[in-house]
C-alpha cells in the first residue's frame, strides 16, 4: 500500500519540511573546499576577506575570529558581509601547483576576450595535444574571473568543452569531487544520458550513489529515482515521489511507469514516449513485448539504445525492397548505431542482372540511391584490377558523401585500400588512397633515441625529464657550446635555442663568450599574447597557444612556432607544460 495512503496531508507536509531541512543543513555544514587559503591572509588587507580551510569541526571558531577582527577594525574600515556569510566555491580537478599554475590564472583576464577564444576553440577538431592543454587549464583550481563574464557562464564554458571532448571519466570525476550534479545540470545529463543509451544502467545509477548534494533538477530527481527503485529501495523512492508530488509534481507518463515498477498494476505501459533517453527506456523497461521501428529523425541517443540492447531489425529479416528501411539502417550506420558489416552483408541481397554488373558505372545512375550504392559496392567485390577497383570505390564514398553518409563507408572502405600496395596505386588516385589509408595507430610509445652531435638531440634534453643537477647541467651545456663554437659546419638551429634559452630561464648560467652563437628574435610572439603576458593573463595565454596548435601535433609544428610558445611559457613560468611540450618536440624518436 502506498505511505500516502498511511499519511495524512499534515503529517507529510511535517516530515517533508523535516526532511529537506536536514539536508539543507548537512550540505550547507560541509561544502567542498577544494582549494584551501591560509587563514594568516586575512590580516593582509582590510578590504579582503579570505576564509581559512581549517576541518569541519572548527567551523564556528573561523566564524567567531572573521567576527572579532571585524569589530576591531569597524572604525576605519567597512567588511563586504557577503564575504563572511560565504565561502569561496572553487570548481576543478588539479592543484595548480601541479602544473605550474596560479589560482589566479584567470584573475587578470576579460570575459569577453574569453569568450571569443572558447567560441574560436569550440569550432576546431583539436589535437590530443592541444586537448590535453584544454584540460589543464579548465580544470585547474582556481578563481573566476571577473570582468565581463559571469561565474554560470565560466563553468558553462567548461561543461561544454567536457562535452565536447567526451571524456566520460573526466566528466564523473568532475562532477563528482566537486559534488556539482544539480549546478551542472546539463553535463550530468549528458553523462547519464550516454550510458543508459549504451544500455550501462549500473554505470548511470552509480553516479547517483556517489553524490551527497540535493538535487533539485527534474529531469536528474526523476533518473535518481528510479535509480533507486532498480537498486531495490523501493520504499525510500517511494517516499521521495510522494513528496515531489506534495510539491506539485506531474508527469503521468513516469507516474504510470513508476507505478507498474512499485507493482501497484500489473498492466504493461504500452505508451512510448522518445522524449528523452529515461522515456523510451522506461518504455521499453515496463513493456515484456517492447517493440519499436526507428525512423529518419528518431535521436541518436535512442538509436544507440536500440543498437545495444538488441532491438533493431536483424538484416536477414528485412526485406530488400523497403528501400526506406534500408535508407535509414544506412543513416543508422552512418551515426555509428549499426554495424557496417550488417549493412553491405544486406547490400549483397540486391539482385542485379548480368547487364548491371558488367555496366555498373553507367547502370548506377538510373537507380535509385539505395540500389546504386549496392550495385557498386557488388561491382568492387568482382573486380580484379586495382585501377578500375579504385575507380569504383571513389564513386562509391562519393554517392555517401553527396546523402551526408560518409561515415557509413569508412571501415570498409580502408579493407579494400589495404589490399592494395602503396607502389600500385595509379597516380591519378594516390591522393585519394593517401587521403583514407591513414594509419590510426598512436605512435605515441617511440623510444627517445640521443644524438650527440646535435644540442637539441643530445642526453642535455633529459634535464627537462627532471635527470639533470643544475650544476652538471650547466657544466654539460657550456661545454657542449665550446665544441658548437669549434665546429665552424655546426648549424644553431631554432630547437637549440629554444633548449638554450629555455635553460637559461630557469636559472643556468652560460658563459657570455657563448652570446655571438645566435640572436633572437623578440618580436616573434604575436603582438596580442606578449600583450596576455604583460598582463599576467596566464589562463587566456595558455587558451590562445592552444588555438594556434589547433588541430595539428606538437611534433608537426614549425620550429618558429614552437619557438614563441615555449618563449611565452618561459616568460610566464609555466615550467612544467613547457617541459612536456619540449619532451615531445625536442628528441629524436624511432
Amino acid at each position: 500500500m502506498k505511505i500516502l495512503k498511511l499519511l495524512n496531508k499534515k503529517s507529510l507536509s511535517i516530515i517533508f519540511v523535516i526532511f529537506f531541512y536536514a539536508t539543507f543543513v548537512q550540505a550547507e555544514e560541509k561544502p567542498v573546499d577544494i582549494w584551501n587559503i591560509d587563514k594568516d591572509k586575512i590580516e593582509q588587507s582590510a578590504d579582503k576577506v579570505i576564509l581559512s580551510s581549517e576541518t569541519e569541526d572548527n567551523d564556528e571558531n573561523k566564524e567567531s575570529s572573521i567576527y572579532e577582527m571585524q569589530t576591531q577594525k569597524k572604525n576605519s574600515v567597512e567588511i563586504d558581509p557577503s564575504l563572511l556569510s560565504k565561502k569561496v566555491k572553487i570548481i576543478g580537478l588539479y592543484d595548480p601547483a601541479d602544473n605550474g599554475l596560479s589560482i589566479d590564472m584567470w584573475s587578470n583576464s576579460n570575459g569577453d576576450q574569453l569568450k571569443y577564444l572558447f567560441s574560436n576553440l569550440k569550432k576546431l577538431n583539436l589535437s590530443d595535444d592541444a586537448s590535453e592543454l584544454m584540460n589543464i587549464v579548465l580544470l585547474t583550481n582556481s578563481y573566476y574571473p571577473k570582468k565581463n563574464i559571469t561565474e554560470e557562464d565560466f563553468l558553462k564554458i567548461k561543461s561544454d568543452w567536457l562535452v565536447k571532448n567526451k571524456n566520460r571519466s573526466l566528466i564523473e570525476e568532475y562532477l563528482i569531487k566537486n559534488q556539482i550534479l544539480d549546478l551542472n545540470p546539463k553535463l550530468t545529463r549528458y553523462l547519464i544520458d550516454e550510458y543508459l543509451s549504451e544500455s550501462n544502467l549500473i554505470k548511470a545509477c552509480e553516479i547517483f550513489s556517489k553524490n551527497t548534494s540535493v538535487i533539485t533538477n527534474e529531469y536528474l530527481s526523476k533518473f535518481n529515482l528510479y535509480c533507486l527503485i532498480n537498486d531495490g529501495k523501493k520504499d525510500e523512492a517511494q517516499l521521495i515521489f510522494d513528496l515531489k508530488k506534495e510539491l506539485g509534481f506531474k508527469d503521468e507518463y513516469f507516474e504510470k511507469k513508476i507505478n507498474y515498477l512499485f507493482g501497484y498494476t500489473d498492466e504493461p505501459e504500452l505508451l512510448i514516449s522518445e522524449k528523452s533517453i529515461l522515456d523510451f527506456h522506461l518504455a521499453h523497461r515496463t513493456n515484456p513485448d517492447f517493440i519499436f521501428e526507428p525512423k529518419k529523425d528518431t535521436q541518436k541517443l535512442i538509436w544507440r539504445y536500440l543498437s545495444t540492447s538488441n532491438l533493431l531489425y536483424k538484416t536477414e529479416e528485412i526485406d530488400i525492397t523497403e528501400l526506406d528501411k534500408i535508407s535509414i539502417i544506412e543513416k543508422a550506420t552512418n551515426d555509428k548505431n549499426y554495424s557496417e558489416d550488417d549493412l553491405f552483408t544486406l547490400y549483397k541481397r540486391f539482385q542485379f542482372n548480368i547487364n548491371q554488373l558488367l555496366n555498373a558505372t553507367a547502370s548506377y545512375k538510373i537507380l535509385p540511391d539505395v540500389e546504386a550504392r549496392a550495385l557498386i559496392y557488388q561491382k568492387i567485390l568482382l573486380e580484379s584490377d586495382n585501377e578500375k577497383k579504385l575507380e569504383l570505390i571513389k564513386i562509391l564514398k562519393d554517392l555517401f558523401i553527396k546523402e551526408n553518409l560518409s561515415g557509413a563507408f569508412e571501415n570498409h572502405l580502408k579493407k579494400f585500400l589495404k589490399q592494395m600496395k602503396p607502389e600500385e596505386i595509379p597516380s591519378n588516385y594516390t591522393s585519394f588512397y593517401s587521403t583514407y589509408i591513414k594509419d590510426d595507430e598512436k605512435k605515441s610509445n617511440k623510444n627517445i633515441k640521443y644524438n650527440k652531435e646535435i644540442l637539441h638531440q643530445s642526453k642535455l634534453v633529459s634535464y627537462f625529464n627532471g635527470d639533470f643537477a643544475n650544476s652538471k647541467i650547466e657544466k654539460d651545456l657550456n661545454n657542449f657550446l665550446k665544441k658548437i663554437k669549434k665546429n665552424k659546419k655546426y648549424f644553431i638551429s631554432k630547437k637549440d635555442i629554444i633548449l638554450i634559452e629555455s635553460l637559461k630561464s630557469d636559472g643556468i648560467k652560460i658563459s657570455k663568450k657563448y652570446d655571438d652563437l645566435y640572436e633572437i628574435n623578440d618580436s616573434e610572439i604575436p603582438t596580442d599574447i606578449q600583450v596576455m603576458i604583460n598582463n599576467n593573463e596566464i589562463g587566456a595565454t595558455i587558451l590562445r597557444i592552444i588555438e594556434v596548435i589547433g588541430e595539428d601535433k606538437l611534433e608537426d609544428l614549425d620550429e618558429d612556432t614552437l619557438y614563441f610558445i615555449i618563449s611565452a611559457l618561459n616568460q610566464l613560468n609555466i615550467d612544467y607544460i613547457r617541459n612536456n611540450i619540449l619532451l615531445k618536440v625536442l628528441p629524436l624518436k624511432v
